[in-house]
């Protein structure tokens, strides 16, 4: 059934080291995990001829042949549902979503399926499954097309899910999440998929950081308080760790990059010394991976804390047109606000 993949871009660099975007290093992971395994197949609609809507599949039906990476019919259900088949029968699929807001005709098959076949058999059947999700706002779009449905998910026993925001997660983890043997929820920031504000130097031959690890990518002497965040919000807790510094408020930032299982270790000892949460997410604030932060924050931190943990996030609402997404969205002034106040609790 294998097509065997052609000798094409399989070393498009003299070195390790490559500058690339979110969007290029996915790509460039993918294809990584293709050639190791050749039981990995991507599926989707629109991956193939097309390479996907945001072109993270480009190139991959040419180099790996059409019975590697499949067009699908737009039928989320039924693309979970054959995943499922395809990795009982020892495959690795991994499954693209084209938008998140298109996940819920599948989440049947996620649910009832692909979280609970490895348990219901007693560890008698592994279900490999990687859902790549691209989700969050900041596009110019509307529902269905900009939302940040991952608690729902983080919240199904028999799933992992995780979450990149830099370009060597990016290409780290969508293998590690392909060599994984539980199905693994994988969450993409869409709106910084061809970015150049995040593009960074990758080294392909580096050992990367476990996947379900959080990651302390600001540290400061002195830290006033701790601002955790993931995938498309990092971005901008990062430049409000670096306007606060000029203000003289040093921040510690964490990168949280998996969401289930939650690593919070890093945040516990963080808030240990700064004495102040600020949880930030484009998600709703009910019922969310910032409200699970801020409960077990403050079970393991209590005699540590100055102030309540504080949260910036969407609001409880559904995802609003375009022209008010910005006023939706976690930014700068609304992170900065939420520092002030717990700073003046």
């Amino acid at each position: 059934m294998m097509a065997a993949p052609t000798k094409a871009v399989a070393d498009s660099a003299t070195s390790s080291v490559q500058t690339l975007t979110i969007g290029k290093a996915l790509n460039l992971g993918l294809r990584a995990a293709m050639e190791a395994d050749d039981k990995v197949i991507v599926m989707g609609e629109d991956v193939g001829k097309l390479g996907g809507v945001f072109r993270i599949t480009d190139g991959l039906q040419k180099d790996f042949g059409e019975q590697r990476v499949l067009d699908t019919p737009l039928a989320e259900s039924g693309i979970i549902g054959t995943a499922v088949g395809l990795a009982v029968r020892g495959f690795r699929p991994v499954c693209e979503i084209q938008f998140e807001g298109f996940i819920f005709p599948g989440f049947d098959q996620i649910s009832s399926q692909l979280a609970k076949l490895h348990y219901r058999t007693q560890g008698g059947v592994k279900v490999p499954v990687v859902v790549r999700v691209p989700f969050g706002g900041g596009i110019g779009a509307v529902e269905h097309h900009s939302e940040s449905p991952e608690s729902l998910f983080a919240h199904i026993g028999g799933l992992k899910v995780v979450s990149c925001s830099n370009p060597a997660d990016a290409y780290w983890m969508i293998q590690q999440a392909i060599r994984c043997d539980d199905p693994v929820l994988f969450f993409e920031p869409k709106r910084l998929y061809h970015s150049g504000a995040v593009k960074a130097p990758v080294d392909t031959a580096a050992a990367p950081d476990p996947l379900f690890a959080s990651r302390v990518v600001r540290q400061a002497r002195g830290a006033r308080a701790t601002v955790v965040a993931y995938g498309p919000s990092m971005k901008v807790c990062l430049d409000a760790a670096t306007a606060a510094a000029e203000e003289g408020i040093e921040l510690d930032v964490i990168d949280l990059r998996t969401l289930s299982p939650l690593d919070l270790d890093p945040v516990f000892e963080s808030v240990r010394r700064t004495g102040r949460l600020i949880a930030v997410s484009e998600a709703p604030a009910e019922s969310s991976i910032t409200s699970e932060i801020a409960a077990r924050v403050q079970q393991e931190c209590f005699y540590s804390l100055e102030a309540p943990v504080l949260r910036v996030t969407g609001f409880d609402t559904p995802y609003p047109p375009s022209k008010l997404e910005e006023h939706y969205l976690p930014d700068l002034d609304r992170i900065l606000h939420a520092v002030d106040r717990a700073l003046d609790w």
